[in-house]
């Protein structure tokens, strides 16, 4: 980051690390007075998630529908989704990490890989696994969307991955992820196993945001691909695009932030993002966008 303001060059990043991102946000100043627009965590998620996030609490307080109280954002990919040992790695440093979440405004440290949910990720993935991590969406949409509860979860197929995750956080310490020389040593170990199983798993990613509001409305927005590898492409060069475009504030910002991305370049982004996919929708309430709900007529679905 230091490096693109010194140079005096727009900056869009895809890291999904918390510290990471929370240590570009602290060029902000420095990027503004050097007149240099930059985005943080721009990738599909964190990047695409937040901003639909962004939109389904901006739909509910310009509807004046109440007031967005919990947030929940849902993951799933296929195998490594294409990426290999890379994504593997993360995974695995991920586990190092405890997970934050929000309670009604209040901070918790949870067990990563836990609290395991089964989520309708809607036509194309169906139900899937997904298990709490440490994201930064998950701070910046407390923070700056200001909902009080908030949290992450993300499973992968095989189903028996998500069983040796779970496991390898139940036989080792936090620290031992926490070194990556361990790590590495890990992925050169489970890389052959995984790779054996890409070509069957297939590399679909799905990603679910459902927010909660106080008069009891629910909204959800779905984005599936088939393809992890093309639909993180489209979604970073829509964030680029919006940069060069002019829609990025002199600054370091996130993607919720409107210095980062202006409220009516939202639509753009999403739609140039989800080029390609199987399955778009946003601000629906779940019944629509869950697999094969039924209709007893009328338009009334179960």
């Amino acid at each position: 980051m230091s490096f693109f303001v010194y140079l005096q060059t727009a900056y869009v990043d895809v890291c999904d690390d918390t510290e990471y991102s929370q240590k570009a946000k602290s060029f902000r100043n420095k990027a503004i007075d050097a007149n240099i627009p930059a985005i943080t965590t721009a990738g599909i998620y964190p990047g695409v998630s937040n901003v639909m996030a962004s939109e389904l609490v901006r739909a509910v307080r310009d509807e004046s529908k109440g007031e967005p109280e919990r947030l929940r954002f849902y993951y799933y990919t296929a195998g490594t989704g294409g990426a290999g040992p890379t994504i593997l790695a993360t995974s695995f440093l991920l586990l190092g990490e405890e997970v934050v979440a929000y309670n009604k405004g209040e901070q918790l440290k949870l067990k990563p890989y836990s609290g395991m949910l089964n989520i309708d990720f809607g036509k194309g993935i169906g139900k899937r696994d997904v298990f709490l991590l440490n994201l930064p969406e998950v701070r910046t949409a407390h923070e700056i969307l200001g909902v009080p509860t908030v949290s992450a979860r993300f499973g992968t197929a095989p189903f028996f991955w998500n069983w040796g995750m779970v496991a390898l956080t139940n036989l080792l310490p936090l620290e031992y992820f926490r070194d990556r020389s361990k790590v590495q040593n890990l992925v050169q170990l489970f890389d052959p196993f995984v790779r054996a199983f890409d070509g069957l798993a297939g590399e679909r990613v799905s990603m679910r945001v459902d927010l909660e509001c106080s008069n009891g409305r629910n909204t959800v927005g779905i984005f599936s691909h088939r393809r992890l590898s093309q639909s993180v492409g489209y979604s970073t060069a829509a964030f680029a695009l919006a940069v060069l475009e002019g829609s990025t504030q002199p600054g370091v910002w996130f993607p919720e932030e409107p210095e980062g991305i202006a409220i009516e370049a939202r639509e753009v982004l999403l739609r140039r993002a989800a080029q390609g996919t199987i399955n778009f929708v946003m601000n629906k309430p779940p019944w629509m966008v869950e697999t094969e709900p039924k209709e007893l007529g009328l338009g009334i679905y179960v």
